[in-house]
């Protein structure tokens, strides 16, 4: 089962304006509410849907990612579709705050796999004072050919903000992996076509240390705040 993303940090409420709901209304069941929506607000409508964006939403307190892809999708479980669409401005799936602006896309035929972690690992204090019987559920990814968290400290932030160190993840818009290429990267950093999608750990890694070596950190810094 997915994590449940956590609430939306409380802060000054935000009122979406009305039109934007009427048009994502709209849009997610057309017919006769549709036909009754001024051109122009068609126009927005089918505008936004031809480009794979359903809407955009002004976070408000209370929210969590799986409340609103109940609002739009009518499926909480829809919540990594959201998370991976606005990616820039959420690095963790329990961490979105009021008054921050998503862009909603169009829902995927498949829902994306959620990240491997939703939020930050707790401290070492933290973790020890839990006890030895108990194991966190943010606790750090056990360094297998599924999960990897990095050998570095850019590397180790790359790749918890990108896939929360599962291996396997690919996301709505064809991104895969620990650090989430699209295919026309990994194959230019030296991937194999072949193996994208399902490509191991140590493959993945050397994709990784290719494009360091080529572009540096200007690959994901300026997107992950790492």
């Amino acid at each position: 089962m997915s994590p449940t993303p956590a609430l939306a940090s409380t802060e000054t409420p935000q009122v979406t304006p009305q039109l934007s709901a009427v048009v994502t209304d709209a849009v997610s069941f057309p017919g006769a509410a549709f036909a009754a929506l001024p051109q122009a607000a068609k126009t927005t409508a089918q505008t936004k849907a031809t480009n794979g964006l359903l809407a955009t939403y002004k976070v408000k307190s209370g929210d969590s990612l799986s409340s609103i892809a109940q609002r739009f999708y009518h499926e909480q479980a829809a919540w990594p579709v959201i998370y991976y669409a606005n990616r820039s401005k959420i690095h963790y799936a329990d961490e979105i705050t009021v008054g921050q602006t998503l862009k909603i896309p169009v829902k995927p035929a498949k829902i994306p796999a959620a990240p491997g972690s939703t939020g930050p690992a707790p401290s070492s204090s933290s973790s020890s004072s839990s006890g030895s019987s108990g194991s966190s559920s943010y606790s750090a990814p056990v360094q297998t050919d599924a999960t990897y968290s990095g050998s570095s400290s850019f590397q180790s932030c790359v790749i918890a903000r990108e896939s929360g160190g599962n291996s396997q993840v690919m996301n709505s818009s064809g991104h895969y992996g620990l650090y989430q290429f699209s295919e026309s990267t990994w194959v230019a950093y030296g991937g194999s076509a072949a193996s994208f999608g399902n490509a191991s750990v140590a493959e993945q890694n050397q994709v990784f240390d290719n494009a360091m070596a080529q572009g540096g950190e200007s690959n994901w810094a300026p997107y992950d705040g790492c």
